[in-house]
């Protein structure tokens, strides 16, 4: 009798059966791209971005108004009581008055820093936004290959324990027709006992992860499309780390904030410098009074009078106690403060860029090696399996050659996950992560 029931065909099919357990309904799975599209209008944190970028552009357009005219209208009404020797008693009057004043600036340096502070704060908010939208592509992605991690560590850990199950009966077996010893059962009952505690940390794994993904997205029972096998994974493109950095530079939405502080900051400078200067502006006026009573209704005067004048203001600040230059001097230090920060966002980015781009041909290295070290654990698997039928192979050795099996396969679907998540990550790190970046890699996974 062979002591070895042709486990490999079993196995096989019970990581079918496995993988289509934890893929329920593939049909009707999600892509990348869309589970981005839904967490666009469901995020709290970007939605908050959204808000906040827009309500810069009102702030922009409120620092416009300083540059057009403006009019006000004014109105009083009083009421005033004297005693005269030509009457007899108290007289009272009541006077009405209403006016409309207009103001148009022409010469005002203050004003004129003020406007492109805030222009440059809309182009800040725009990078903040920009941020927001590469943090949640990748928050997006990190869940949903994270959900498709667990599903296959689940199905290479059920697999395993198919392939264990079929292992501790045939030792049984094999120990009642007196061809094994108990030993060999001990030790596929010990490894049954021991995948089956995996079992359960794996499926309480992906649970998590579901649930983290499905809350991201505001959807319920996301399900992700896996990654096509084989696949032809991405490299770094262009493959000169230094032109990544170089992008970077230009690029990246801190070093764009950045660069904009410092161009605020150098505002804020002009406009305290501003103070020492004159400013003229366009005034004009139209005003009517009414007195009703008093003296005038004796002398029968009474009636509306209308003034209007129409000029130019100048004002031009002498002395101010020092507050101006004491200003000016607060404003070079933080423009000095700004430079600084630029330097250190420069840095930072360039120093990350390097980082990510070695990092993805680190993990695609990684692909290499356990793609090799797969088709080697098969041959090992095969080899062994052998050796056990003609005797020279012990239980043990069989399981432990289709746990390192189990093992490599893993952590490959792991490893190339990583490759997809490295590639986003390099395309944040260089400020370039856009919605093309998620079509281009939607393209790698199951239709």
């Amino acid at each position: 009798m062979s002591r070895f029931h042709n486990p490999p065909r079993q196995a096989l099919a019970s990581l079918a059966l496995a993988v289509c357990a934890a893929w329920p309904g593939l049909a009707a799975a999600q892509s990348l791209q869309a589970l981005v599209e839904a967490a666009r209008g469901y995020d709290a944190t970007f939605r908050a971005a959204q808000a906040a970028a827009q309500s810069a552009e009102f702030r922009a357009a409120q620092a416009e108004a300083l540059g057009r005219p403006s009019a006000a209208l004014t109105a009083s009404a009083g009421t005033s009581a004297s005693d005269s020797s030509r009457t007899a008693g108290t007289l009272q009057a009541t006077t009405l008055q209403a006016g409309v004043n207009g103001r148009y600036p022409l010469f005002n340096r203050s004003n004129d820093a003020t406007m492109a502070q805030a222009r440059k704060a809309l182009d800040l908010a725009k990078a903040e936004l920009d941020t927001a939208e590469q943090d949640l592509i990748i928050r997006v992605s990190q869940a949903y290959f994270d959900v498709l991690t667990a599903e296959n560590s689940l199905s290479a850990v059920r697999a395993n324990k198919a392939f264990i199950t079929e292992q501790l009966a045939s030792a049984r077996r094999n120990f009642e027709v007196g061809t094994a010893t108990i030993t060999d059962t001990r030790e596929a009952q010990a490894r049954f006992d021991l995948v089956v505690a995996q079992e359960i940390a794996a499926d309480n794994d992906l649970r998590t992860r579901r649930i983290a993904l499905d809350q991201l997205v505001g959807q319920v029972g996301v399900k992700p499309r896996p990654l096509l096998v084989p696949v032809e994974l991405p490299g770094p493109q262009p493959a000169d780390p230094e032109q990544w950095v170089s992008t970077a530079d230009q690029a990246h939405p801190s070093v764009r904030r950045a660069r904009l502080g410092l161009d605020v900051a150098t505002l804020e400078t002009e406009k305290a410098r501003a103070a020492e200067k004159p400013t003229l502006d366009a005034v004009a006026s139209v005003t009517g009074t009414n007195p009703r009573g008093g003296l005038d209704a004796l002398s029968r005067s009474s009636g509306t009078t209308t003034a209007a004048s129409v000029g130019l203001q100048f004002n031009w600040p002498l002395f101010t106690g020092g507050a101006t230059q004491n200003r000016i001097k607060e404003t070079l230090a933080l423009e000095e403060q700004s430079r600084n920060l630029l330097d250190a966002a420069r840095r930072g980015v360039a120093l990350g860029t390097r980082q990510a781009f070695f990092g993805l041909q680190s993990v695609l290295a990684q692909v290499k090696a356990l793609e090799a070290a797969e088709a080697s654990s098969k041959l090992a698997l095969e080899s062994t399996q052998l050796g056990y039928r003609v005797g020279v192979r012990v239980n043990l050795d069989v399981l432990n050659a289709q746990s390192q099996l189990v093992t490599t396969q893993r952590d490959l679907a792991r490893a190339r996950h990583e490759v997809l998540l490295a590639t986003l990550r390099l395309k944040q790190a260089s400020g370039r992560l856009g919605t093309a970046d998620v079509e281009q890699l939607t393209k790698l996974l199951a239709p």
